[in-house]
């Protein structure tokens, strides 16, 4: 079975968003210093710091990375589907 489920699915990118703020955390950090104490004009005043946090989320939330974490994700549940049959004893027909 090469297909996910809803909730598979919703996991993998909820795992790689996390991974995504913890390895942009300095420019999170930078955009939220810009944003603080803003309302309105932070949509031109910190236009910058945004895009960086953009550009540094879709590297690992794009398409391509995510594309990579579900095939990764399918090799490692078929890895485990075999494990998990070498385990089982086959019953005699």
């Amino acid at each position: 079975m090469n297909a996910l489920s809803r909730r598979e699915e919703e996991a993998l990118l909820k795992a790689a968003k996390t991974r995504a703020l913890r390895e942009c955390d300095t420019v999170v950090k930078d955009f939220a210093e810009c944003a603080a104490g803003r309302t309105i004009s932070v949509a031109w005043a910190c236009r910058e710091p945004l895009k960086k946090v953009q550009d540094c989320m879709v590297q690992y939330t794009g398409p391509e990375p995510m594309e990579a974490v579900r095939a990764e994700y399918l090799r490692l549940r078929k890895l485990q589907q075999l494990q998990q049959e070498e385990r089982t004893p086959q019953a005699s027909p």
